[in-house]
This record gives structure tokens, sequence and C-alpha cells, in this order.
């Protein structure tokens, strides 16, 4: 029986497609071990699954000057050391690292312990931390094609991201039944992420009268942004946030307008959904949801849109409502594109790359 030790945290796109991975895994007989930070979200999300997981001390490594870059030095060489006893008692055939930086101290230790190490890396850019494991991986997978371009030629595989499998089997007539929605008329659905979107929440509730000329709206606004002067409005529900539903929610879409987040991205990618993409501006993020946003765009999948442009000035309901209707229209171009993408089946395509590192045949 092979064995493989799973790592990444901090957030949960550090998680997911760890936990998107853990059916084929298991299915492939491997023995799972998870190592994590002590005590973080990802503990309380792997524990449940019932695959082992271990804590270690973490400490977070950043690229502004700060006096805990110093004393965090030290708690990532206690997850060092701790990960190296983990790994000589595990004995992992192959270590898969999702990033954050509770991965970086894994990776090395398991470089020092002979342990082939397959990375991911979700954005178009490298964040730190996997920029810290590339010299010590034997593979590093990646979900733009752009990305490809700084990475060794023969360590970088384009596999797109690993997708909770559940996500597939929503129902479109399950969430037209949620939101009581009409069959006959198209749905709009509208996410900003698990906190909502401001900006998003803002312009959707501005153009909301036009949008309803053409679209059914359902609207996730986030936690404490749901506008009770809205709740009875004919052909608009909208929910602080879905959980167990959101399959049958993404399902009925004909149209999503999303943040440039890579997860919600290759979510859409897989089931096919024609998206308006408006990402976090650089002001609110290092960028890379921007970047992300017209990689999806060039690839045509959807259509790029800025909160402002480069001169400040802030989108107008005009550009919005244009954009919305028109990749409508041109709808099933896009689902074209998006059948022909070589990352729609990121889950498999990630498990080939371990079951390859690992001697799996």
């Amino acid at each position: 029986m092979k064995s493989i030790i799973l790592t990444g945290g901090g957030t949960a796109g550090h998680i997911t497609p760890n936990l998107a991975l853990l059916p084929l895994l298991k299915t492939a007989g491997f023995a799972i071990s998870y190592i994590g930070l002590k005590n973080g979200m990802e503990e309380g999300l792997i524990r449940p699954t019932g695959v082992p997981f271990y804590g270690i001390t973490g400490g977070k490594l950043r690229r502004y000057a700060d006096f805990k870059n110093f004393t965090d030095l030290f708690r990532i060489g206690a997850g060092f050391w701790e990960s190296m006893v983990l790994l000589r008692k595990l004995k992992p055939d192959v270590l898969f690292s999702k990033g954050g930086f509770v991965s970086t101290p894994v990776v090395w230790a398991a470089k020092l312990c002979g342990v082939p190490v397959v990375t991911h890396e979700s954005d178009s850019t490298l964040g730190l931390a996997n920029r810290l494991s590339v010299p010590f991986a034997r593979r590093i997978c990646y979900t733009f094609p752009e990305s490809g371009a700084g990475l060794p030629q023969n360590k970088g595989v384009l596999t797109g991201l690993p997708i909770r499998e559940q996500l597939l089997r929503g129902s479109r007539e399950k969430g037209l039944e949620i939101c009581g929605f009409s069959a006959k008329k198209p749905v709009l659905v509208v996410t900003g992420g698990s906190q909502g979107a401001a900006f998003i929440n803002q312009m959707v509730r501005r153009c909301l009268p036009k949008l309803l000329d053409v679209f059914q709206v359902c609207h996730l606004c986030g936690k404490g942004n749901v506008d009770e002067q809205l709740e009875h409005t004919a052909g608009y529900r909208q929910f602080a946030y879905v959980t167990d539903d959101l399959p049958h929610i993404f399902n009925m879409a004909d149209v999503v307008v999303t943040r440039g987040g890579s997860t919600s991205l290759f979510e859409l990618l897989a089931l096919q959904k024609p998206m308006v993409i408006i990402p976090y501006s650089r002001k609110a993020s290092r960028g890379d949801q921007i970047i992300n946003g017209r990689s999806f765009q060039k690839q045509g999948f959807g259509e790029l849109l800025m909160e402002t442009d480069t001169n400040g000035m802030e989108m107008m309901p005009a550009a919005f409502l244009r954009a919305v209707r028109q990749v409508y229209e041109d709808r099933d171009r896009y689902i074209e594109n998006m059948q022909k993408s070589p990352a729609r089946g990121g889950t498999q395509n990630v498990f080939s790359v371990i079951c390859e590192v690992a001697g799996v045949s």
C-alpha cells in the first residue's frame, strides 16, 4: 500500500483541493495523513473526514518589514523539526503540498528525508510559500497556462484545480425550486465569496430593475448583507451564503458574476458556466485576481470587468449590464471554449501526477 501526506492551510483555498482529492486517493488504496497548523482551520476541516491529522508549529513569511518576521523564523524552524520527526515516523511515498505558509517547512523536511514532493499553485502567479518550495519539488502542478513560463520545464504540469466532487452533482431543477424561479426565464447567479463583495452587491442592486427584465437573479451577498427591503422582489432571491445547496444554485445558472479567486473560477469552468469576472482591485489584494481574470477572458471563458479603470473612474452600471447581457447572448461560445480546456479535469489530472511520482501504475 502506498502512503501519502497532504499539507496546506491558512485559507480554504489551500485546503479544499486536498479535500477534493481524498475520494480518488482512498479508492486507489493510499494510506493518507495530513500535516497542518496546530489549531488552524485545516484541522477543523480534515478531522471530520477521518484522515489522521498532525499539527505543527507555524509562522508567516511576510513581504513587508515587521518584527514578527524575526520571531516567526523560530516558529518556522520548530515546524521544520516537527515535520522531520513526522516524516521519519510516517515514511510516506509522496508528499502533496497545496501551499500556505504551514506547508513550506513540511516540503523542506520532505526533501531532506528523501520523500518526493508534488506542489500545486492555484493562482496565475506563484505565492511566496510555493516559490520557496519550487527547488525541492519533483512536480509543480499549475492551473493557468501563463504560469508554466516561469517554471522549470521538467517540473511544471498544467493540471487545473481539484474540484469538490459534490459540486458536480447539482440539479438545475432543485436550484430553481430553492429559489422559487421559473424554468422559462434565464438565471443570473451573483457571488462575491463567503463574505460577499460590497462593490458587486451595490452594482447588482443599482441595476436590479433592468437585470430583472432579462433574468431571474440569485444573489449570494455575504453574511450581514441581505437587503430586507428587497426580500419580496419578484424574480430576485438573496442569501447571506449557501453551503449544502451551492451545487444546485450553480447548476441552474446561465451566467455567473464572480470575483477572480482561482477556486471559484475553476469551479465555474468545471461546471461550464459563462462568467462575468470582477476581481478585487490592486488596492485590496496583490493583484492575483486581476491576472486570473485576464487569463480566463483570454481563454474565452468569460468577460473581465474592473472596479475602476486606469484613470480611477468607477465602473458604470451601463458597462455592467452590457457585459452580463453579452455573456448571456454569446453563452454557447464560452461553453464550447470551456469544454475544450485541458484544465477542466483538475482533480483527475493532479491525481495522475501524484500517482506517477509515487510509482503507482
